[in-house]
């Protein structure tokens, strides 16, 4: 068995002020509240390979993994993977945006399979991932949106 999660919100800005943004790696930590640190640790043309750390949990334990992510400005996708899996046998990540009435739909699929010897199973990793996306993904759409009006009153 493996654990997919497929999750989207609408996001009341231009769509590339939504791209650029949330493709911004480095960026991160001011994008997210899950993560402490997004280190660019190689960039070759659009793919980069980062770590990122997360803030501690409530058990002070601070997670770090590095990932791959190439965006393709052209089909406004983005493919992705953890490179150190961790808990998981495979991370792998799709992201895609497209214009909707009211702004950018931003959608996150996830697939993957936990490890056999992890804590945990694919449902409750599914479960989790479900939850905390959702919760990140209203926090992005929170700060791009009001990037996107301080830019229009700036402009305006």
């Amino acid at each position: 068995m493996a654990g997919l999660t497929d999750n989207r919100i609408v996001i009341d800005a231009p769509l590339e002020l939504v791209w650029e943004m949330t493709n911004d790696v480095a960026s991160w930590p001011d994008l997210f509240t899950e993560y402490a640190e997004a280190e660019v640790l190689e960039q070759n043309g659009a793919r980069v390979r980062f770590r990122l750390t997360t803030h501690p949990d409530d058990d002070g334990r601070t997670w770090s993994w590095v990932s791959e992510r190439e965006p393709d400005p052209d089909s406004r996708t983005v493919t992705a993977h953890r490179v150190e899996t961790g808990p998981f046998e495979y991370m792998n990540l799709d992201w895609s945006y497209r214009e909707v009435d009211g702004g950018v739909e931003m959608r996150w699929r996830q697939d993957f399979r936990v490890r056999p010897e992890a804590p945990f199973d694919d449902a409750a990793m599914t479960e989790r991932l479900n939850r905390t996306s959702r919760v990140q993904m209203d926090v992005i759409r929170q700060r791009v949106e009001a990037a996107a009006k301080s830019a229009a009153h700036a402009g305006g």
